[in-house]
C-alpha cells in the first residue's frame, strides 16, 4: 500500500552527515591509492541513490520478506567456503565472484541479520524473554556467524556479536538474562585473554583450535610494540607514528611531503583498514575529530530516530544501525591509534570498500523510512 510521507519528517540531517563522512573517505582514498578513488565516488553516488529509494519504500512491507532474506545471507556465505566461486585475498576467503561481481558477503550479512531479527523479534516480542524464543534468537544467529568466522574473520564476527547483543536488548531481553550473560561472559573473555598470554607451545586455545596463531601474536604486538615494531606491530606503529605527525592542522591533502609516512609506503592497505592514519597525518588533530564527530552524531541520530519509531522493529533497525556505525567506527580507530590490538575492519563511510559502502547507505534508508513513518519530533 502507498504510503503519504510529509517532506517536512525527511531528516535532511542524518544525509548530510553521512554523504560529507563518505566524502572526506573520497578525499582519504584518493591520497592513500588515487586510482580507487574514482571507483569510490561512484560508490558513493549510487549509495546514495539507493538510499533514497530505500527510505521511501515501506520497511514493513520488505521485512515481510525476513526469512528469504535469512536464506539468501546464509547461501551467500556458505558459497564464499563450500564453492570455487570465494576468493581468497590475504590468507582469507572473503570475497565472492557472482554474475561478474565481486562482493563481500560479511558485510551485507549485517544489514540483514539487522533486518531479519527486527521482523523476527517483533513477531515473537511477547515471548522473547522466554527460555524457547531466546534460545531460538540464539540458534538461528549461529550459522551466519560461524561461516563468518570461518572465513576466517574475526573482526567482523566481533561487530556482528556486538550487533546481536544490542539487538536483542532493544527487543526486550529481561535484565536478568542480560546480567546473567554478563556473569558469564566477563570471566570467560578475563580467562581467555590471560591463555593467550601463554607461551604457543603450551597455548589451550591455539590446540583445541579456538583461536589461531596470528591471533595471539597480535594480542602480544598490542601490549609489547616495541618487541614487535619490525613484524606484526609495524603498521599499527606506523599509524600512530603518522596521526601523531599530523599536529593540529596536519600535514596539507594530498601531502607531497617526504617525511610522511603515508608517502613512504609504511603503511599498507591505508586506503581501508588505516585510512583514519591517513586522515590524521594529512588533516592533523582537527581533521580527526571532524570524523569521530561525524560518527557519534550519526550513531546519536540514528538512536533519537529509533526513540521515535512507530513500531519495535523501526526501533531495532535504527538503533542496529548506530551499534553498527558506534562500534565498528570505534573499533577501527581504536586500532589506528593503537587502543585495541590490530583487527582488519573498516572505518564506516570513510574506509575503501563498495559491499561496505553500499550496506551502510542502505541501513540508513531503512533508518530514514523508519523516521518518516515514526512519531513527530517536538
Amino acid at each position: 500500500m502507498h504510503k503519504q510521507y510529509r517532506i517536512r519528517d525527511y531528516d535532511i540531517k542524518l544525509i548530510i552527515m553521512v554523504i560529507g563522512l563518505a566524502l572526506i573517505g573520497v578525499m582519504a582514498i584518493g591520497s592513500a591509492k588515487e586510482d580507487l578513488q574514482t571507483r569510490q565516488l561512484m560508490g558513493v553516488i549510487a549509495g546514495v541513490f539507493l538510499m533514497i529509494v530505500i527510505s521511501f519504500l515501506d520497511y514493513n512491507v520488505i521485512l515481510k520478506l525476513y526469512w528469504l532474506m535469512y536464506a539468501a545471507n546464509l547461501v551467500l556465505l556458505a558459497l564464499v567456503k563450500l564453492s570455487g566461486l570465494g576468493d581468497d585475498s590475504n590468507g582469507s576467503q572473503r570475497w565472492l565472484n557472482l554474475f561478474g561481481f565481486r562482493f563481500q558477503p560479511s558485510e551485507s550479512a549485517k544489514i540483514i541479520l539487522i533486518l531479519f531479527f527486527a521482523q523476527f523479534i517483533m513477531i515473537h516480542r511477547e515471548h522473547l524473554n522466554t527460555f524457547k524464543y531466546t534460545m531460538l534468537c540464539i540458534i538461528l544467529f549461529i550459522p551466519p556467524l560461524l561461516l563468518i568466522y570461518l572465513q576466517p574473520d574475526m573482526s567482523t564476527s566481533i561487530v556482528v556479536m556486538l550487533l546481536f547483543c544490542v539487538i536483542m536488548f532493544i527487543g526486550g531481553i529481561s535484565y536478568k538474562l542480560v546480567i546473567g550473560a554478563l556473569a558469564v561472559a566477563v570471566p570467560t573473555i578475563v580467562t581467555a585473554f590471560l591463555l593467550v598470554l601463554q607461551p604457543e607451545e603450551a597455548n589451550v586455545l591455539i590446540n583445541m583450535e579456538i583461536i589461531k596463531p596470528y591471533h595471539r601474536l597480535r594480542v602480544l604486538a598490542w601490549l609489547h610494540p616495541e618487541e614487535y615494531a619490525n613484524s606484526i606491530a609495524y603498521q599499527t606503529v606506523n599509524s600512530m607514528t603518522a596521526i601523531g605527525s599530523g599536529q593540529l592542522m596536519g600535514k596539507g591533502y594530498n601531502t607531497n611531503v617526504i617525511s610522511s609516512v603515508k608517502n613512504g609506503n609504511f603503511i599498507s592497505e591505508a586506503q581501508t583498514d588505516f585510512i583514519f592514519a591517513v586522515i590524521g597525518e594529512e588533516f592533523g588533530f582537527v581533521g580527526g575529530c571532524v570524523v569521530i564527530g561525524l560518527i557519534i552524531l550519526i550513531a546519536l541520530e540514528c538512536m533519537l530516530i529509533a526513540k521515535k519509531s512507530k513500531d519495535l522493529a523501526g526501533t531495532i533497525i535504527a538503533s542496529g544501525m548506530a551499534a553498527w556505525v558506534g562500534f565498528q567506527g570505534f573499533i577501527n580507530i581504536s586500532v589506528a591509534t593503537g587502543l585495541i590490538p590490530n583487527t582488519g575492519i573498516p572505518l564506516p563511510f570513510v574506509s575503501y570498500g563498495l559491499t561496505s559502502l553500499l550496506s551502510l547507505f542502505m541501513g540508513m534508508g531503512f533508518v530514514l523510512n523508519v523516521r518518516l513513518q515514526g512519531k513527530n519530533f517536538k
